[in-house]
């Protein structure tokens, strides 16, 4: 079992830890209870989320014993930001983000065997603590020098941080604690910027008389180019299929910087050693084959949305550049993958193949357009057109409403037509 931890270094998985030979030597020992936390503030996990949740499955699939805590408490009042005091949502609102993320957190790990994994949900121990209690079984361990300490607490010291976000690291130690009284949770890891609030909850331990315990984070991922990770043009990349479609999913890890496909499939990809170092190889001797994208997109789009959806995605990823059937395509994924494109509506009757273009932002003008057409570098539905004042037949409409219209090898635009 210690070859999970080699594994994890390898990978580049582990930045911070308390003792990683102490840690090590646990891990031979026999399997380890461990835990990864996630807060609801917001209606789904992102792509930024699957960094804990994949680290979580690597642990139960070497043989340990997975406690994933969503923050029933913890979610309504929130780890203090560098930048400002975050909003507050409504009790109602944080318990309904529970459930949603529970759910989402159920394909990546299993509820059955001798490791069988455990969602738990740290309002159920905090929920009834008066505030005396608190005060006294837990606030009493912490001193405050130590507290402000803390860079993001210093970081906010001159603009104002509430008590409430100043708070946040006791219940987020004193989840730690209960982790292990309840159920003998030995390890907890997350996001290097929690490095603060989990060492605090390993002190804790250790001023309560129990342990030891051991704690790990893993680094923050980064994009080269300077922009933040798990977003896309778009805005934030959602596990949720209702608030990033599979195909916008897939486009997002397709999409990735040549500079950091190496980077991410060590994080994310359950490749081994051997294949991510030929793929390497691979990606060095030819990258415009964008062969690591491809992989890390399938593979990643497969574990979240399900192998069918996967296989939909990459038919319909072939199909809009010309190496596939259009008709064979899903018309949910169709709608997605143009949606991502640029969707135009036409209601009534469709105009001329000219007007198409422009209107769907393919080319600026009528003019361009026609000699886009003349030039022989305009497709409809992957058919080359030749006359820009045809119209386009209802008969050529996908699932009696989509048009793939396509400008060269790479550029293309959808049009939905409604009644």
């Amino acid at each position: 079992m210690t070859d999970l931890i080699d594994d994890l270094h390898w990978r580049g998985l582990i930045q911070d830890s308390t003792d990683l030979d102490e840690l090590r030597a646990r891990v031979a020992a026999g399997p380890v209870t461990f835990y990864v936390g996630f807060d609801p503030t917001a209606a789904s996990l992102h792509a930024g989320s699957l960094m804990q949740v994949l680290t979580a499955r690597r642990w139960q699939l070497a043989g340990h014993r997975p406690l994933l805590l969503v923050g029933g408490a913890t979610g309504q009042v929130g780890d203090p930001k560098e930048s400002s005091e975050r909003t507050l949502n409504p009790p109602e609102v944080v318990a309904g983000w529970v459930e949603r993320i529970r759910d989402q957190l159920a394909p990546f790990v299993t509820y059955t065997g001798d490791n069988a994994a455990t969602l738990v949900n740290n309002l159920d121990w905090t929920g009834p603590m008066s505030v005396v209690e608190f005060l006294r079984d837990v606030g009493k361990h912490f001193p405050v020098n130590r507290m402000l300490a803390r860079e993001v607490v210093k970081a906010r010291l001159e603009s104002g941080i509430s008590y409430t976000e100043f708070s946040y690291q006791l219940l987020q130690a004193h989840d730690y604690f209960q982790l292990h009284e309840r159920h003998g949770c030995e390890l907890q890891f997350g996001g290097s910027d929690q490095w603060g609030n989990i060492t605090a909850g390993v002190d804790f331990i250790r001023r309560r008389g129990a342990g030891p315990v051991h704690a790990f984070t893993t680094p923050l991922v980064t994009k080269s180019d300077g922009t933040k990770f798990g977003k896309s043009e778009g805005g934030a990349i959602w596990l949720d299929p209702e608030m990033t479609s599979p195909y916008a999913f897939y486009q997002f890890w397709f999409n990735t910087d040549d500079r950091d496909i190496g980077r991410y499939l060590r994080y994310f990809s359950f490749k081994s050693q051997e294949e991510l170092l030929a793929l390497e190889k691979e990606i060095a001797e030819r990258p415009a084959a964008r062969a690591g994208q491809r992989a890390l997109a399938a593979e990643l789009t497969a574990l979240v949305h399900g192998a069918d959806v996967a296989d939909d995605v990459i038919a319909a990823s072939h199909a809009l550049f010309g190496r596939g059937a259009l008709d064979s395509l899903m018309p949910a994924t169709l709608q997605a993958a143009l949606a991502e494109a640029g969707l135009h509506r036409v209601q009534g009757e469709l105009p001329p193949v000219a007007v198409l273009f422009r209107d769907a932002g393919l080319v600026a003008s009528l003019n361009e357009a026609r000699r886009a057409i003349a030039e022989g570098g305009a497709y409809v539905n992957n058919e080359r057109v030749t006359d820009a004042e045809a119209p386009v037949s209802p008969d050529a409409l996908l699932h009696g409403r989509f048009l793939v219209l396509r400008r060269g090898k790479r550029t293309f635009a959808g049009v939905e037509v409604t009644a």
